[in-house]
This record gives C-alpha cells, sequence and structure tokens, in this order.
C-alpha cells in the first residue's frame, strides 16, 4: 500500500501548523519527518492517520493490504501506551479484540509477533517489569499483531536512553528486512532520520512547510558499516533546518 498525503493545511485557531504539506510514502518505504519544534510534525501524523481533519489538502491510500491484514494503518506512539494490568500477551491482544477470530487463531498471532520482537520469554510479564526498550518492543509487536500495510510512528525513541534507541534501531531496521512494511516516522533526532529512513522530510518552522526532500541511498543494512556517509547526510539534513531551527527557537523565547 502507499499512503498519500496531498496539500495538508491545518490550524488551530487562527494559529496556522501546517502549509500545503504533499509527499508519499512507498509501498515497503520509511520516510521520516523532522523539523524544529513546534512545526506541526505529530498533528501531520494524526491526519495522516485519520485522528484529525485538516483544513485543506487531503490523504489517500493506493493500492491493496498485505493478505491477512485486520488493520491496514496502524499507531506506535511515543510514551507506550501499554495497559498496566496486562501481562505483554495481554497488551498485544488489546488489538485483536475487536476481530472476529477465534480464540486459538489469536493465540497463534500473539506467538507469532512476540517470537519476531523477541518477546517471547517476557509473555506473561508486566510492564513494570520491562525496561523501555522492551515495553517498546511491546508496543511494536501490538502493531504487527494486526498485520498493517503502513506503520504512523510518533517519535518511538524519543523516551529512551541512548544505548536503547540504538539497540532499537537496529531491531527495526532488521524487523523491515523481514516485513517490508511501510512507515511514516516522526522524529527531532536526525541521526535516527538517516539512519532508519529511506527518505527524510524536512519541515520549516510554524507554518510547517516542505522546505527539502534528503533522499538516503545506502542500503538499510549498510548503514552501521557507513557512518562516514550517514553523518554527511545527518549534517546536510541540519544545514536545511538550522536557521529555521533557530528562528523557531527565537519565537518559542518571544512567547514565553
Amino acid at each position: 500500500m502507499q499512503l498519500n498525503v496531498k496539500g495538508i493545511t491545518h490550524r488551530y485557531g487562527t494559529t496556522n501548523v501546517l502549509e500545503d504539506v504533499s509527499f508519499a510514502v512507498g509501498d515497503g518505504e520509511i520516510v521520516c519527518i523532522v523539523g524544529p519544534s513546534g512545526c506541526g510534525k505529530s498533528t501531520l501524523l494524526r491526519i495522516a492517520g485519520g485522528l484529525e481533519k485538516p483544513n485543506a489538502g487531503k490523504v489517500m491510500v493506493a493500492g491493496a493490504p498485505p493478505e491477512g491484514s485486520l488493520n491496514p494503518i496502524t499507531y506506535i506512539f511515543q510514551d507506550f501506551a501499554l495497559l498496566p494490568w496486562r501481562t505483554v500477551e495481554g497488551n498485544v491482544s488489546l488489538a485483536l479484540e475487536d476481530h472476529r477470530l477465534g480464540v486459538e487463531r489469536q493465540r497463534a498471532v500473539i506467538s507469532d509477533v512476540l517470537a519476531r520482537t523477541n518477546l517471547s520469554d517476557f509473555a506473561r510479564a508486566y510492564p513494570r517489569q520491562l525496561s523501555g526498550g522492551m515495553k517498546q518492543r511491546v508496543a511494536i509487536a501490538r502493531a504487527l499483531a494486526v498485520r498493517p500495510a503502513i506503520m504512523l510512528m510518533d517519535e518511538p525513541l524519543s523516551a529512551l536512553d541512548s544505548q536503547t534507541r540504538e539497540l532499537l534501531m537496529d531491531d527495526l531496521a532488521a524487523l523491515w528486512h523481514r516485513e517490508r512494511f511501510s512507515a511514516c516516522y516522526v522524529t527531532h533526532n536526525l541521526a535516527e532520520a538517516v539512519r532508519l529512513g529511506h527518505r527524510v522530510v524536512v519541515l520549516s518552522r510554524r507554518p510547517g512547510r516542505i522546505r527539502e526532500v534528503v533522499e538516503i541511498g545506502i542500503p538499510l543494512e549498510e548503514r552501521p558499516e557507513r557512518l562516514a556517509e550517514l553523518e554527511s547526510l545527518q549534517r546536510r539534513v541540519w544545514q536545511v533546518m538550522r536557521e529555521e531551527a533557530r528562528e523557531a527557537d527565537r519565537e518559542i523565547a518571544d512567547v514565553a
């Protein structure tokens, strides 16, 4: 499936948040969205997922979802969004409870996604017993349980320490090689964007407009060994948004 975002413009009251934003997420592609604080990244993701209606523009999907897809588009959140009174397998099963799956089929799906995210040994654990990285793996497993065509990921690693973030980036890259999922991935971390994205969409300060789309032409599996090239691409992204970030910071300081 492909996600097409066309001419999205949005405002809250008199505040213009997004202006004429257009891009596409191709089948099996990860597109990262970066930009200064307050530029509308998360709002754009909510609009892409149908959680908010834009003032102008539209979001379309093209193509068929994978066979057995229960929910073509699904979210992975920054704060994990786990229910503390449910075990790991109980949190994953939450995504399946509105679908008419038999008990055996549901158990098979849960077992499969826990194995794919290296969580099988933690099926009966509660969120309080897990590290931040493990909690995010549970959130990823829950998203995979519905076999989505497109995942919308809102700063999924920002709550983690740097070492755990590196490990999760490796996990996500390995998962993409197995699953070839599509994703629209919002992040403020430029290293994360060039490590995981096939393309990086750089937004301006508010109202968010597309300043540039940076292609990351290095195969995902080669990126850990090509750090110098990744750092060069990261510097290029930063050069595009540096002045925008500085102006956004001034605007925040003026308001404060």
